[in-house]
């Protein structure tokens, strides 16, 4: 896989075309850890902040829903300043 900086700009530039299991990968091992809810087509991330930006991303047909891809990165982002980590 990319380097995660390289990962996310590609998720940010094109999240209509993100893969489920790359997203997956960027949630589970660099950011949010194993979803809390993972057995249907969607994967549910606790994160600690209640309501939005939420964590939670669906596979439809092997890609993410671009909207989500775009949660997820909101998510990172707000993470990453909350922990004053800038990739």
């Amino acid at each position: 896989m990319k380097s995660i900086t390289e990962k996310l700009k590609q998720f940010k530039n094109n999240p209509k075309d993100t893969k489920f299991s790359e997203l997956c990968k960027v949630c589970d091992f660099y950011y949010f850890g194993d979803a809390r809810q993972s057995g249907s087509s969607h994967r549910v991330y606790k994160t600690p902040w209640r309501g939005d930006p939420r964590v939670n991303i669906q596979n439809s047909k092997g890609k993410a829903k671009a909207y989500q891809v775009r949660q997820i990165l909101k998510a990172i982002e707000r993470l990453e300043v909350e922990n004053g980590n800038n990739r």
